[in-house]
């Protein structure tokens, strides 16, 4: 039985932000436990230069592409932006000049019309958001961070909480913890983790109803040597009743390669009867359709599909809307579980919750009540 002071479930934003929090507090007794191989959970920048299955020669240095949250507001997520600011960070603008384009039918030509600006800016990080995870993983004790351990079941005994993880390998561990400490999403949480005594049932069905944000969603990406589409005066922004791509921006980086992406809005459910070349394929012909002759031939795609992430998405992230939920509850204000355990992940957050700004915010809340 291995002992620590505090647990954290999950090595995502919340959970490495949680682990540098805590040792920024002096507390430097706590365990990571990571079910994934690699940390950051649905942050997932592709970084083709570290990849040996892609070809190098075709990406710059500067290339990173996020398949899974790719903004943030400073404006008004100022304890992010602080957070971001301290790592050492740095930020651009989401491009956003130019026309935008709709798509109403596949039959007729798209329309433009005048592009806008989101206010306040979206901002994006140099390297993607993956800058994050490493600039808060080269803070953290790696000794105390591990991958590949599924946490299986979480029990209150007297005196302690015990966790039981299983690695990838099958072998067993157990820790003997006074906290815990959520980083997961809540419908995660409950769908995969046995806990005894069982939690109070609103509770638990609480977490079971709040949707996990980028679960149902896919996200697409389409590089080229190029910005073409703003040499004819378009943001890239695109907006499309058609599909398969709903919702599309400019996802170009500077001193890198130019590139398209767009959110998937067929359904979650269906993708799964479709194979992912077909959709790639539906996703060309649709940025031909909207930007021209030049978007037919990308020199790289991207493609990512949360709803087939076990370690994202369960069952019932199929069929929901795919929208920010409302935050349940983090913790359990009597019994047994009092004091012991609090949810720290994005959604768990009652500002921001399901985006980055999210994570900060939750852990900021959980460990100024509970740690």
């Amino acid at each position: 039985m291995h002992k620590a002071k505090i647990a954290i479930i999950g090595g995502g934003l919340s959970g490495l932000y949680a682990a540098y929090s805590l040792q920024k507090r002096g507390i430097w007794d706590y365990v990571v436990l990571e079910a994934r191989e690699t940390l950051g959970g649905r942050i997932h920048t592709v970084l083709p230069r570290q990849s040996p299955s892609l070809k190098n020669e075709v990406y710059a240095a500067a290339d990173a592409f996020d398949l899974g949250p790719s903004w943030f507001w400073p404006g008004y997520q100022t304890r992010l932006s602080d957070v971001i600011h301290e790592l050492g960070l740095k930020r651009y603008p989401q491009f956003e000049t130019g026309d935008m384009i709709v798509e109403r039918s596949r039959e007729l030509p798209v329309s433009r019309m005048n592009g806008y600006l989101s206010s306040p800016p979206s901002m994006r990080i140099t390297g993607g958001m993956a800058a994050v995870i490493s600039a808060l993983q080269a803070h953290v004790d790696a000794s105390r961070i591990h991958t590949g351990q599924l946490v299986t079941h979480i029990q209150r005994s007297e005196g302690a909480v015990e966790i039981t993880s299983q690695a990838t390998t099958g072998a067993i561990t157990e820790w003997s913890v006074d906290q815990v400490l959520l980083a997961m999403p809540p419908r995660l949480v409950q769908a995969s983790i046995e806990f005894a005594p069982a939690l109070p049932a609103t509770l638990s069905q609480s977490w079971k109803k709040t949707a996990t944000w980028m679960a149902p969603h896919a996200k697409y990406f389409a590089v080229y040597e190029t910005p073409f589409w703003r040499d004819q005066g378009l943001s890239g922004s695109a907006r499309s009743s058609v599909g398969p791509l709903v919702e599309i921006h400019d996802a170009s980086i500077p001193q890198g390669s130019a590139a398209l992406f767009g959110f998937v809005g067929v359904p979650a459910a269906f993708r799964r009867t479709v194979h992912e070349n077909d959709l790639r394929a539906l996703c060309r012909a649709q940025l031909t359709h909207m930007f021209g002759q030049q978007a037919a031939v990308p020199k790289a795609e991207f493609f990512k599909d949360w709803a087939m992430d076990i370690q994202t998405a369960v069952a019932a992230d199929l069929v929901g809307p795919g929208e920010h939920a409302i935050a349940p509850p983090a913790s359990v204000s009597c019994g047994p579980w009092e004091q012991c355990l609090v949810g720290i992940g994005s959604e768990w957050s009652p500002q921001f919750p399901g985006y980055v700004a999210g994570a900060v915010d939750a852990v900021d809340r959980g460990l100024q009540l509970h740690a």
